[in-house]
């Protein structure tokens, strides 16, 4: 079960319906406040908040109060001609800083720009640093870890396949830690020759080897008092793991064609995707330098293994996306589907290369199973493919009649019967025929149905009315 994460505190049940299908549209899971009695972990996670029309003012501070300790850091979307516009703009307001304004009638885009523009300015306002998102039980586990170990200096060691955020968890850990005003400098272990690699820890002086032409710190002189991230560990050559483990045991060292030895003072946290213990046993990793790094071994999960988070990490990129002044990214139930059965060799980083790729190719409009790289595609969703081609035969009847006028226009074949008919009854015929039909293939949904119309919900519920066909929606 999803969690409901928007609150609509409206008293106009006609803009509740629009506002409501419009927040469904952009992925958003909306809960009118007056329905709503109660809040519990389980049932609600507040992301935002709506407040319109105002008839009963008791009762809008009571589904207001709903919010709970959301209130202090939730953005609020206030319509313009709502009689709290001037109560919650005030400069006392706690949401006047965190706060827009819509005009009616509402668009999409309206919508969309007003959501862009309150996560670009309260995302503005942050520190910047990276959030270790997921409410699964693995990274929950994870964050305890972290928040445990960040204010002692015992050296970490983070494990986990490429992709899973292992420098994120690198920096969360100096973040929380004493010395996060101090510098976090970070270093590939694989990414460097052997050769080059001890003058990049080290340093050197001028003179030391060809093409030093001058002095140069290294990486531990550059994070003195921080924290030192020594990533891709396990790749490290054998005689440069027996300098690194001096220099751990002795927290001294001296640059490459020195002799003068420097004293350092730093927190080592190291990771690495592969079984260190198995590189052991093939003489591949020093045991001694396995335990001096390992005194708090952290190991991550793979996103295979927390794919109820898809949701929740799909949202923090959607944030990072508009932070940047890209659009929010919408899959469908198909698409969902489709990544909840992909492999995720990548992890959490192929996700958001992933998502930043459909935000480019897929700016306005919701990404389709059909619509992911092939590789991510699963079985298609039984709506999406019935949707298709529910829209492929209406193509074709229009096709068609678009034709037989061509020929009628040229006395070749006649549409009308001999004895005439009622136009008007048999258009309305056809378009309670679609309108059944797409209501069949989309089990009942009156959104999922307009979108295969091309119309607005609003419309649609109104046709639905005027012909009669409420009873065949799913309750």
């Amino acid at each position: 079960m999803q969690k409901y994460d928007f609150l609509v505190i409206e008293s106009d049940a006609e803009r509740v319906n629009v506002v409501m299908a419009a927040l469904h549209f952009l992925g958003y899971h909306p809960q009118h406040g007056s329905s709503c009695a109660a809040t519990s972990d389980a049932s609600h996670a507040w992301r935002a908040v709506y407040v319109g029309g105002v008839a009963d003012v008791s009762e809008a501070e009571r589904q207001l109060a709903l919010l709970g300790e959301y209130a202090g850091h939730v953005p609020m979307l206030l319509a313009e001609e709502s009689p709290w516009v001037e109560r919650l703009t005030a400069s006392k307001s706690p949401f006047a800083n965190r706060l827009a304004t819509l005009s009616f009638p509402l668009s999409y885009e309206k919508l969309t720009e007003a959501m862009r523009n309150l996560y670009a300015r309260l995302l503005g306002d942050q520190s910047g640093g990276q959030r270790f998102v997921g409410n699964a039980k693995p990274i929950q586990r994870v964050n305890a870890l972290i928040r445990q170990v960040a204010p002692f200096d015992s050296s970490v060691l983070v494990l986990g396949e490429s992709g899973t955020g292992k420098e994120m968890v690198a920096r969360a850990i100096h973040e929380q830690s004493p010395r996060r005003h101090q510098p976090f400098v970070a270093i590939n272990c694989g990414a460097i020759p052997a050769e080059l690699l001890e003058s990049e820890l080290f340093g050197h002086e001028k003179g030391a080897f060809t093409g030093a032409i001058s002095a140069r710190k290294g990486r531990f002189e550059m994070a003195e008092g921080g924290t030192l991230f020594l990533d891709e560990i396990g790749d490290m050559s054998l005689p440069m793991q027996v300098k690194l483990l001096r220099v751990l045991q002795e927290r001294a060292y001296e640059r490459v064609g020195g002799n003068k030895t420097q004293r350092c003072d730093v927190r080592i946290i190291a990771a690495t995707h592969r079984n260190l213990e198995q590189s052991i046993a093939k003489d591949r990793f020093r045991e001694d330098l396995y335990y001096r790094l390992s005194v708090f071994p952290l190991e991550l999960p793979s996103l295979r293994e927390r794919l109820e988070d898809l949701p929740t990490l799909i949202a923090e990129f959607n944030m990072r996306l508009v932070r940047r002044g890209l659009s929010l990214v919408r899959f469908s139930a198909g698409a969902m589907q489709a990544l909840h059965a992909h492999a995720w060799p990548g992890n959490v980083r192929e996700l958001s290369n992933l998502v930043e790729r459909m935000a480019i190719l897929f700016p306005h409009g919701e990404v389709r199973s059909s619509d992911l790289p092939e590789k991510y595609r699963g079985p298609l969703d039984a709506g999406e493919v019935h949707g298709a081609a529910l829209l492929a035969m209406m193509d074709a009847e229009t096709q068609t009649v678009g034709e037989n006028a061509a020929h009628a226009s040229h006395g070749s074949e006649r549409l009308l019967p001999e004895d005439g008919l009622d136009l008007k009854d048999h258009l309305a015929d056809i378009e309670v025929c679609m309108i059944r039909q797409a209501l069949d293939v989309s089990g009942g949904v009156v959104a999922h149905a307009a979108r295969l119309l091309h119309m607005q919900r609003t419309t649609l519920v109104e046709k639905l009315r005027k012909y009669g066909l409420h009873s065949s929606l799913a309750a």
